[in-house]
């Protein structure tokens, strides 16, 4: 199946772009964010006036989209609770009507180009409302030094995010000599030009027919083939590189690319320093630009593609069908499994063009797929990006419904009413059942679980199903009047699920079970990621599950006790090795296993070491470890006050997680100096000046109506991305605060 050029052109057709991306392309006040039960929200407009009287803009659209909420001047808070309530009172607004807090999961700069480039691929246009905020988003977004883009909104410019960015605005209607574009394509070529691309990269430029497929490393999908035991058999793979792989593989299987036109004509000849059609492209197979370099290629990698290579120039047919038979049935169970949204934005695009080739456009398929293609989708206030998943509504709500409970703001009047309405969310958001696709599609159970974002994506994700069950814990227990809608049998299938994600070291993983060895690293052929080719157990994710276990087993101390019960370690050394099987036991000893030297924990989801360090001395506290009496507590103290800074905050660059060492950001981050406090007050430590200290930062940044501006990013996955959490800045702030009122209190300090 292929795309009839005319109506590509219809539906990209050039556009008059301004100069400038600073203002709106259109207008904002007609924009409006539209929330469904179960937390799938998508941006609409608005064009008429009668549909914008039907459907007001309420605080929600209001606050992302950049459009001031005026709202009164709060009380100036005379202590830290009081500073923690007032940035409730104003985060009560961002609380949509079915109990969430949407928000942006915006940050990588390679994802907008999948959604422009597979859309094109799949003859699947957008509003011109759409186009232009994703032309404007992109234009924003362009280093204001050098034009280009790199692989995350705060990194350098590389080839990888300037060659696909650029395409992308050609795409979407930018002129090429628009002067954005012209300053962009001089980046390019300063840098090499497209050739040096990653890997992700050259498939994307392959599938739209500006690279050749010669140049792309094997990508054979012979290997479903494969009998399931295999140590390399792609099941064992982490989830998002083989969700990834399945799609890139049948794609590169059938060497689809998008029929020539004048606008590929164009880019062939605008992306290249050189003639595109004189470039050899098998020598462009491991031809990556220095500065987009993470993870090189290891011997064995080379090896086995030019192995891999040699075996594509005698494919056996029979073989290559049967193999794309299968991953063509994988694609199409990853997207019943989860309604057409995928495990993310990158095989979402990718699914989208594989059931577009084989099943077309005229069907429920190619329908579900443009409906939930716009989840991912979000406008702000620099223009419309593309989210990492569906939202982060799941994680978002754990924290903040945390945060009320332990600061004592719970049951405070309106407050309590906020909590109830988000015990009704976290109640639709449960995974009730299975996949429908279960061992066929290589799923790991998900009854019980809770997910990142919604249930309808429906994937376990370990520290999410902890965070969940400890929220609704807390709320359930701790909140007058609360309804208990979450039955206990529900509450015993998220341990059950929990139970069941536990490695043979102790710690948890995000998805599922390590499955495959750890060598298959060296296979790694994404370039730009470290640590993705298979499930890695995280400090993070083991310290959600340790934490949601201590606090279920205070209300429900009977349910699998044998497996859960915490035991101390000279019991352990007592008795033998049948109590060293507990769960909780055992994931402690892999969190201390997993501390440095100096103290710190290495953070793999958040901008790092202050992030793990909450997760990590939270955990130990509820197991009786504190600064009173455990060295690696005392060591991880040490750790976090070397890095304090003279104002009392703390401040790590995203480039500590591609180093795994401290690199201090040039400004004190808000959000990282709440964690490091709440690390310290979980830590038990004695002193409160460092607490003072960072108190009296955090009220100093918190504005009139209880918000705290955005900062620097805050998220990270696979070593080398950067991603946004923007709800953190209230989360953690009120958590923090309305914590250290207490644990000030509790030293006989004066919180005043």
């Amino acid at each position: 199946m292929a795309v009839d050029p005319n109506r590509l052109a219809q539906l990209y057709s050039p556009l008059d772009i301004p100069e400038s991306g600073k203002e709106p392309f259109t207008d904002y006040s007609r924009w409006r964010l539209l929330v469904n039960d179960g937390g799938r929200h998508t941006w609409h407009y608005m064009r008429t006036n009668e549909e914008c009287k039907d459907w007001p803009q309420n605080d929600v659209d209001k606050y992302w989209l950049g459009i001031p909420l005026n709202l009164p001047a709060l009380p100036k808070p005379k202590d830290p609770l009081e500073a923690a309530q007032n940035g409730y009172t104003f985060y009560k607004h961002l609380q949509s009507h079915d109990g969430h807090w949407p928000g942006e999961y915006g940050g990588p700069m390679f994802l907008l180009p999948g959604l422009v480039i597979g859309s094109y691929a799949a003859g699947m246009g957008f509003t011109l409302e759409e186009r232009l905020e994703m032309i404007r988003y992109l234009m924003h977004r362009a280093h204001p030094e050098d034009g280009g883009w790199g692989i995350h909104i705060e990194g350098h410019s590389t080839v990888f995010g300037t060659a696909l960015n650029y395409a992308a605005l050609r795409i979407l209607g930018m002129h090429a000599d628009h002067p954005v574009a012209i300053k962009a394509r001089e980046c390019l070529h300063k840098l090499g030009g497209a050739t040096g691309t990653p890997a992700w990269g050259k498939f994307w430029l392959a599938v739209l027919n500006v690279y050749d497929w010669e140049g792309v490393n094997p990508i054979p999908p012979e290997l479903w083939l494969l009998p399931d035991w295999v140590p390399f058999h792609p099941h064992k793979w982490w989830i998002h590189t083989r969700n990834v792989y399945i799609p890139m593989s049948y794609l590169y299987g059938i060497r689809f690319q998008i029929e020539e036109n004048d606008l590929i004509r164009s880019l062939r000849q605008e992306l290249y320093t050189t003639d595109y059609h004189s470039i050899y492209w098998p020598a462009q197979r491991n031809n990556v630009a220095s500065v987009d370099i993470y993870y090189p290629h290891t011997t064995v990698l080379d090896t086995l593609n030019a192995i891999l290579s040699m075996y594509e120039g005698c494919t056996i047919p029979p073989a290559r069908q049967a193999a794309l038979k299968r991953a063509y049935e994988l694609i199409v169970y990853e997207d019943e499994n989860t309604e057409y949204q995928t495990i993310g934005p990158v095989s979402k695009m990718m699914n989208l063009i594989c059931r577009f080739i084989v099943e077309g456009a005229d069907n429920e398929v190619y329908k579900q797929h443009a409906i939930k293609r716009a989840d991912f989708m979000w406008l702000g206030p620099e223009g419309m990006r593309m989210c990492g998943t569906n939202g982060s509504q799941l994680w978002d709500i754990g924290f903040i419904s945390q945060a009320l409970v332990e600061t004592g703001l719970a049951n405070d009047g309106e407050n309590k009413e906020s909590l109830k309405k988000a015990l009704e969310w976290l109640d639709i958001c449960q995974i009730r059942d299975n996949p429908k696709h279960y061992e066929s599609a290589y799923r790991h159970r998900t009854k019980g679980a809770w997910p990142f974002s919604t249930r309808e994506q429906g994937y376990t994700v370990s520290d999410c199903t902890g965070e969940g069950l400890k929220s609704v814990l807390y709320i359930q227990n701790n909140v007058e009047g609360v309804e208990k809608l979450i039955s206990d049998d529900r509450m015993f299938d998220a341990v059950d699920t929990m139970l069941s994600m536990q490695n043979a070291d102790g710690g948890f993983a995000s998805y599922e079970l390590v499955r495959g060895p750890q060598w298959l690293e060296w296979l790694n052929p994404a370039e730009v990621f470290g640590d993705i080719m298979i499930e890695f157990c995280y400090p993070e994710c083991t310290t959600s599950v340790i934490t949601a276990l201590s606090i279920f087993r205070k209300h429900y101390p009977s349910y699998r006790s044998a497996e859960i019960e915490y035991v101390p370690r000279f019991l352990c050394l007592l008795f033998g090795t049948d109590f060293v099987s507990l769960t909780i036991r055992r994931a402690i000893d892999y969190l201390h296993a997993a501390q440095k030297p100096d103290g710190g924990w290495v953070g793999s989801w958040g901008i790092c070491f202050t992030y793990a360090a909450q997760f990590a001395l939270e955990s130990l506290s509820l197991v009786g470890e504190n600064y009173s009496n455990s060295s690696s507590v005392q060591r991880a103290c040490k750790f976090l006050l070397s890095h304090q800074r003279e104002d009392g905050g703390w401040g790590e660059s995203y480039k500590t997680c591609e180093l795994a060492s401290w690199v201090e950001h040039e400004n004190t981050q808000v959000v990282q100096t709440c964690w490091a406090t709440m690390a310290l007050m979980y830590a038990g430590y004695p002193d409160p000046k460092p607490i003072e200290q960072a108190v009296k930062l955090v009220m100093s940044r918190q504005l009139p109506d209880g918000s705290w501006p955005q900062e620097a990013i805050e998220g990270v996955f696979n070593k080398n991305c950067a991603i946004s959490y923007p709800n953190f800045k209230f989360s953690f702030p009120i958590w923090m605060l309305g914590k250290a009122h207490m644990y000030l209190k509790s030293l006989g300090k004066k919180t005043a």
